[in-house]
């Protein structure tokens, strides 16, 4: 009697157990909705551009920028990869909200997609006030060494 061949595939259906850390949809044991992955808040205009980057490397660290960016789409012919995507996205959008002020926070409550709460945050907070661009300009100007190690000077003058 010849062994059965091995069943085809792409038949089986896809268990999420089968992920493996390299795809954006698995989810590690302490990637809970509840978790902060930055320990700071978008609060507006002011620090925008710090938080992003932040949380594009924290995203980026946990394999879910492609919640963010779009790149990461949700598979509707496969049920399982579906709803992990879901569950992924869930996840990624708690981190979100869990980033930004409570101000910020009651006006995305309500979202249900990662990547659209991004853009419209992008949208609203990514901007250059002329004031605080006159201001930087300014300190810009008026930064001198006073004493301090060329290497702390160039520090300061790098953060502006």
């Amino acid at each position: 009697m010849a062994p059965e061949p091995p069943p085809d595939s792409s038949s089986k259906p896809t268990t999420v157990s089968a992920l493996d850390f390299g795809d954006p949809l698995y989810l590690h044991p302490t990637d809970t909705s509840g978790a902060s992955i930055l320990s700071f808040k978008l609060s507006g205009t002011k620090n925008y551009n710090v938080w992003s980057c932040a949380m594009m490397l924290a995203l980026e660290i946990k394999n879910k920028v492609g919640f963010i960016d779009g790149s990461c789409e949700k598979n509707n012919d496969d049920l399982v990869l579906a709803k992990q995507w879901d569950r992924c996205n869930s996840v990624v959008l708690s981190w979100i909200l869990g980033s930004v002020s409570q101000d910020l926070y009651m006006g995305q409550i309500f979202s249900i997609i990662a990547s659209e709460v991004w853009d419209d945050l992008k949208e609203t907070y990514d901007k250059v006030d002329g004031s605080v661009t006159f201001n930087l300009h300014h300190k810009i100007n008026t930064l001198s060494q006073n004493g301090s190690s060329l290497s702390e000077y160039y520090h300061k003058l790098n953060t502006f």
